[in-house]
């Protein structure tokens, strides 16, 4: 039996009653407007509380307002005055020195962590709680806490280091010269719980079946790490890397209240040294302080995009 022949326009829904097109047309939009409805609250919100504000930032880099009065356009002036300022010089120094030692230190430590508790034994939820518990500390706690064990007569570091034959221990926070390291092992001890957790996340994903396979082969334990843990932990190291970076260049509160970013300017960073511009010293100039906060963005940037393409290369 010879089959009709079907029109095109028919296949292609030309010839829909105008009815049915009008109805299709309202359904379109409304889901349109509904998918709006959810994600338009996270652009006012994006827009109101990140955008508008750097945006602002960047103008008050030009200009040398203080917060009282008009602000008068300065151009390039702020970021050439940068050239020329020792503290500023010194800020960056001791910024870039701390999240070189910090970011490597925390990973590993972290990672070791997660690696010690993602075995079945008794009490490793209490392990894993202990762990976490200083990220989620009062920071006044913590330093407070640390900078009395820091002490250099009473304090219980020294009081055992002196113990072990060491006659004359550090100074830590009363030195120049151990002021940073000080701050550098209590960040570390204060942030490697959060990433234990992501690195324990991620350990509890390797299948068990690569390492049997592994050890069947004859694989040892540092060549199973090597070979099958990392390459599957790698979207976590990745994830892991770009926050602890970000936090590392912005580190304020634990430098604020442990050491006041001294002795002398021995551990002053960006943040605090934006924080004093803005704020302590006067005259004040936000205009100055933005510019230095600018740059700081900059930094983060461009560190978080090299991140991103060596990522992408290493997946590639």
């Amino acid at each position: 039996m010879a089959t009709q022949p079907v029109d095109a326009s028919l296949e292609m829904g030309h010839s829909l009653p105008p009815q049915k097109r009008r109805s299709g047309a309202k359904l379109k939009l409304r889901n349109t407007l509904i998918g709006w409805t959810f994600i338009l609250p996270n652009f006012i919100g994006f827009a109101v509380l990140t955008m508008i504000p750097i945006i602002t930032l960047f103008y008050m880099s030009l200009t040398n307002w203080n917060i009282f009065g008009q602000s008068n356009w300065m151009g390039l002036d702020n970021y050439g005055r940068l050239f020329h300022d020792s503290s500023f010089h010194t800020a960056m120094r001791n910024t870039l020195f701390y999240a070189a030692i910090h970011i490597p230190l925390t990973l590993a430590a972290s990672l070791g962590l997660a690696i010690l508790l993602n075995r079945k034994m008794r009490g490793v939820a209490l392990f894993r709680t202990v762990a976490f518990f200083p990220f989620i500390t009062s920071i006044v706690a913590i330093a407070a806490v640390w900078n009395m064990m820091f002490s250099p007569e009473l304090g219980v570091i020294n009081q055992f280091l002196m113990w072990l034959g060491i006659e004359n221990p550090p100074g830590w926070t009363t030195s120049t010269d151990w002021s940073m390291p000080a701050i550098l092992i209590v960040q570390t001890w204060r942030f490697m719980g959060y990433y234990m957790l992501l690195f324990l996340a991620g350990l509890q994903t390797v299948p068990t079946e690569l390492h049997e396979a592994a050890r069947m082969d004859g694989a040892g334990a540092w060549q199973r790490f090597r070979n099958v843990t990392m390459p599957c932990l790698r979207p976590v190291t990745f994830f892991v890397t770009v926050m602890c970076t970000i936090n590392a260049l912005r580190v304020f509160d634990l430098v604020l209240v442990m050491t006041e970013g001294g002795p002398g300017q021995s551990t002053l960073v960006l943040t605090q040294y934006i924080w004093q511009l803005a704020f302590v010293r006067q005259p004040s100039n936000f205009g100055y302080a933005a510019a230095v906060s600018v740059v700081l963005f900059a930094m983060s940037m461009v560190v978080t995009i090299i991140q991103f393409v060596v990522n992408k290369r290493r997946e590639a």
